[in-house]
């Protein structure tokens, strides 16, 4: 009977052990069911997991983005801490009698350049005042507010600053060009002592900025159109285009005016004279200019050629 029973059965054989397991038609069925539920229910596993893990990474990428806006606002605050650094330090170095203000805005548009700073005549700002950076000159007041200042920047085209070579004393005139990274020495006598690299600063002629403020350096020089003067390119050394604060020298104004006293019938009136240059104002004679006013108007840069015809080839 055992042998009847082996023959009516079907067999399977396992590749692996080589041994022969008789399977009846109904344990088959119930085979093919139990693997149909084993793969539904790993199925199922799957996209439990794969939903876990996509709201896992979702997460992972908000912390990562906060992360990286966190990281970015703390090196923004740590230059801005270097820079503040620079500039006490520049003040402390100097023994400079200074105020600090923020800037509000700016303007650097190639015919005007200026800023507009957090800080007006109730904080004691005053026309007139040089206002400088960690790194060197960077213009002067010629609007006060009663919450804000304006500031001419030296790159401004009508700004002009008396300067001289630190190392040979040649002074110069450093214009605006309307770039705030670049000032133009001109008129510079060809047999002048003067070569790229050298550092320019403020002479302190005509009494508007204190002398001894770096302006910049020269970075090339090149015949003017006459071909009897030099032409310099001047880097500022002043951050022109970056930075939100700047230092207000209360210690470089001008000298107040004395009182103007009643004339009398014998008096002669005072002397007319034609506006100054930014940065280039004189001490006039007779009736002295109100402090802190700079003029509106700017004389016109010297002719390169003064006034003679340019040399033909």
């Amino acid at each position: 009977s055992s042998r009847m029973m082996i023959s009516s059965a079907r067999s399977t054989v396992c590749n692996r052990c080589a041994i022969t397991i008789p399977v009846r038609p109904a344990s088959r069925r119930s085979t093919a069911r139990s693997i149909t539920a084993s793969v539904a229910g790993s199925m199922r596993d799957d996209a439990s997991s794969r939903t876990q893990l996509s709201d896992e990474n979702r997460v992972l990428r908000n912390a990562l983005l906060i992360s990286g806006a966190r990281l970015a606002r703390l090196q923004a605050s740590a230059a801005e801490n270097a820079r503040l650094r620079g500039l006490l330090g520049a003040a402390q170095r100097g023994g400079l009698n200074v105020q600090l203000a923020a800037i509000l805005n700016l303007d650097l548009d190639p015919t005007r350049q200026r800023l507009i700073l957090d800080a007006g005549s109730r904080d004691g700002v005053q026309a007139g005042q040089s206002v400088i950076d960690a790194g060197g000159l960077l213009g002067q007041i010629i609007q006060v507010q009663a919450n804000t200042a304006t500031v001419l920047l030296i790159t401004d085209p009508d700004h002009a600053v008396p300067v001289v070579v630190a190392r040979t004393g040649v002074r110069l005139v450093a214009y605006g060009k309307g770039r705030s990274d670049r000032l133009e020495l001109a008129n510079i006598p060809l047999s002048s002592d003067i070569r790229a690299g050298d550092s320019v600063v403020t002479s302190g002629l005509g009494g508007r900025f204190p002398a001894g403020f770096p302006v910049g350096t020269i970075m090339a020089l090149h015949p003017d159109d006459s071909r009897s003067f030099l032409a310099g390119d001047l880097k500022p050394a002043a951050q022109l285009d970056r930075g939100r604060d700047v230092l207000l020298l209360k210690s470089g104004l001008l000298p107040a005016p004395a009182p103007i006293n009643a004339a009398s019938p014998n008096s002669s009136p005072p002397t007319q004279r034609p506006p100054d240059h930014p940065g280039l104002q004189a001490q006039p004679s007779g009736v002295p200019q109100a402090a802190g006013q700079p003029p509106a108007s700017a004389l016109p840069r010297p002719p390169s050629s003064h006034g003679r015809e340019p040399k033909r080839p």
